[in-house]
């Protein structure tokens, strides 16, 4: 079984979205797929309204997933760990305690545009379109990670 984990702010706009694509792009018996925020301010809450909304207009469900923290203990729970940023992707590095658990944590758009380290932004402070570009984004990211994983 791999265990992937995606990881954003506040785990309620990008990091669920990435989540409800990969997870639909994958066999459920052979992977699992999650999500986490660095921050603590969504802890328990469902994903924005516009991220729920974008997922369902794509043929997705998100709308039962629940916000939670990135802690030390996903180094161990998870083999990938997949971040939305370059502010995400330091805050999931400052908590590593060795070279492995580094190495499991990667940009996700580094899977469509190798070493660049592109951020998804964020697009809480934006309107809909926002949203749209995101889950463009995430998709084509997810794409080859379900390519990658599956071969």
């Amino acid at each position: 079984m791999i265990r992937i984990l995606m990881v954003c702010l506040g785990n309620i706009c990008r990091s669920p979205l990435a989540e409800g694509i990969l997870k639909s792009k994958l066999p459920e018996n052979s992977f699992i797929v999650d999500s986490a925020g660095t921050a603590n301010y969504h802890m328990g809450s469902s994903p924005d309204v516009r991220s729920i909304s974008i997922a369902k207009k794509n043929g997705l469900n998100i709308s039962n997933l629940k916000g939670r923290q990135f802690t030390v203990s996903d180094f161990d729970t998870f083999d990938l760990i997949y971040t939305m940023d370059a502010s995400n992707f330091q805050n999931v590095i400052k908590l590593a305690r060795n070279a492995d658990d580094i190495a499991k944590v990667n940009y996700i758009l580094n899977e469509v545009y190798p070493n660049q380290n592109y951020d998804v932004p964020d697009p809480y402070y934006g309107g809909n379109e926002g949203f749209e570009n995101i889950y463009t984004m995430l998709d084509e990211a997810c794409n080859k990670i379900a390519e990658k994983l599956i071969k």
